[in-house]
């Protein structure tokens, strides 16, 4: 049978059909075209691509679809792992720092050795997406990310933080699988929104941390405990049960891609396309397999009455794929990205990804807005703290400083969402250049805070709070936005190995951290003269990325 298009400007679904039993609960075919926004899509149904079965609009507030359900765990499971991965920071100026007797020195240390650990675990997690999918391994991050968790109130010297703060890096890899499986369910026209809320929400954790963890430790001291028992608890309190939780219904409440399983993630007709148009399809034997059993013999001489690939059925050769193609599917397909399915890493696609220059645009531009953010988030408690001491302790430090993480609540999903309003205009291009100017942005507000306090400094008097505030406000909203859009791009880059691109990308943010964390940590004094430095390195490097061309669509 055929499926029946109708005008798109008439109505953004089409009629149900007899294999409709195929699609999830809550979910309708559409054309492939764009669906303007509208209150009702948030709890309407899932209005699916019919060439890549992914969702046109975002329906989160309808938990009877998947698309829903996957899009809140993979927030929520980015979301937790801050609770771990950055719980060190709000207790460091006054109970951990006494407890262990750790020098300022120290604590940047600790911050580096943090940072450059989930670099690693990010390489890691991109190519186990696009080899195990990232349901998987989200749930096992979480897992993997509690047991040193919980260890860490065992922590009794410099050595032993170190080692604890390397392992619970591997938390922070979890943005990886969190973008990952946004980007596999969601269409490339909301793509942008959809990661952007996804990962903005995960990231609104690191401010949410703050608050919970010094609120925690005061209420620790007041039941009696002592300042080296209190901070202690706090890890076994909050981030151990939690983390677990989460991956639990992470792996058995998830789905794996729109397919279901990720074996079966080719069995689509995007991949029947894609082979069509000159792909090399990447697949191991079980997948094979899969796709064996599932494929049709198209016959030239039948090619008119056979010529429609139902929605399960894919074939693997290019020439039958050519034939299977209808004029529907030449309609859907406008890009790469339309088809594109992930595919485990080889040496030949490492190879070309890495020598692509749309690998390293947005992630040498990720250095600057969530590489400078996170070495915001680990440092800007401690500089609240030594700016205004004795006037705040270390939990009104640790509450001003949740001001910059807690924004991410509207700012990196906005910056995502204004990158796909940009995109139906100007297309990627238009996406590349409102990403490189926050960039740019973030650097000039980071350069003007660091000039204010210098100067404030120098006159011996304290900078104003009030226009401190100002400027982190700024600064949360360029950096923070521009995550957003940074992540908006990612798919487009090289989007059959979308899972190693995104650990690339955010291996890269943790390449910024240590970077920007380096220099807060040999650039102490002046108070200001680490913001202005980072502040310059932002401009320059978004300056560089301008030339770097992206394909139109």
């Amino acid at each position: 049978m055929r499926w029946d298009f109708v005008d798109p400007m008439a109505s953004p679904t089409v009629m149900r059909s007899e294999r409709d039993e195929h699609l999830p609960p809550g979910c309708v075919f559409g054309t492939g075209d764009p669906i303007p926004f509208s209150l009702k899509s948030l709890w309407g149904p899932a209005v699916l691509n019919p060439l890549n079965h992914k969702s046109l609009t975002i329906p989160a507030l309808n938990l009877r679809t998947p698309y829903a359900r996957n899009f809140h765990l993979a927030w929520l499971g980015f979301f937790v792992a801050f609770l771990s991965w950055f719980a060190f920071p709000p207790l460091f100026p006054e109970a951990i720092k006494a407890d262990l007797k750790l020098s300022k020195a120290q604590i940047n240390n600790s911050n580096i050795v943090g940072l450059a650990s989930t670099l690693g675990f990010r390489l890691i997690a991109g190519a186990l997406v696009d080899r195990y999918g990232p349901r998987k391994v989200m749930a096992g991050f979480l897992v993997f990310g509690a047991i040193p968790s919980g260890l860490a109130g065992t922590a009794n010297s410099i050595t032993h933080l170190y080692v604890i703060r390397f392992f619970i890096g591997s938390l922070g890899a979890t943005v990886v699988p969190c973008v990952a499986w946004t980007t596999a369910f969601f269409d490339k026209s909301v793509v942008g929104t959809a990661n952007a809320f996804s990962a903005g929400w995960g990231n609104l954790g690191g401010g949410v941390t703050f608050v919970v963890m010094v609120t925690l430790y005061d209420r620790l001291r007041k039941a009696g405990l002592s300042q080296h028992s209190a901070w202690r608890a706090s890890f076994a309190v909050v981030p151990v049960p939690i983390l677990l939780l989460v991956a639990f219904l992470t792996f058995f409440f998830g789905t794996d891609c729109p397919a279901g399983k990720w074996s079966e993630r080719h069995t689509l007709r995007a991949t029947a396309v894609a082979v069509a148009k000159g792909h090399q399809l990447v697949v191991d034997k079980d997948e094979e397999d899969i796709l064996k059993r599932k494929a049709r013999t198209v016959d030239k001489e039948e090619k008119q009455s056979v010529a429609v690939v139902l929605v399960e059925d894919v074939v693997l050769d290019k020439e039958k794929a050519q034939m299977a193609i209808t004029e529907d599917d030449e309609k859907l397909y406008q890009s790469e990205v339309d088809v594109a399915v992930n595919e485990r890493l080889t040496l030949k696609s490492t190879t070309a990804i890495l020598l692509n220059p749309l690998t390293w645009l947005p992630s040498l531009n990720y250095i600057t807005n969530f590489g400078f953010e996170i070495a915001i988030d680990a440092n800007l408690s401690h500089a609240i703290f030594d700016i205004y001491k004795p006037k705040y302790g270390q939990t009104k430090a640790g509450f001003i400083a949740a001001t910059y993480g807690l924004l991410n609540i509207w700012t990196r999903p906005s910056g995502g969402v204004i990158s796909d309003i940009i995109y139906r205009r100007w297309g990627v291009p238009g996406k590349k250049y409102w990403m490189l100017g926050l960039g740019i942005a973030g650097g000039v507000v980071s350069l003007a805070m660091g000039l204010y306090i210098n100067r404030e400094v120098h006159d011996e008097v304290k900078p104003s709070l009030a226009v401190l505030m100002v400027l982190i406000v700024l600064l949360a909203i360029t950096t923070e936005q521009g995550c957003g859009a940074n992540f908006s791009l990612v798919p487009h880059c090289n989007p059959y190995s979308n899972g190693v691109m995104s650990g690339i990308v955010a291996a890269f943010g943790n390449i910024g951290g240590v970077i920007f964390a380096m220099v807060f940590r040999f650039e102490p004094d002046p108070l200001g003269k680490p913001w202005w430095i980072c502040g310059v390195i932002c401009i320059i490097v978004n300056v560089l990325l301008i030339p770097i061309p992206v394909p139109k669509r």
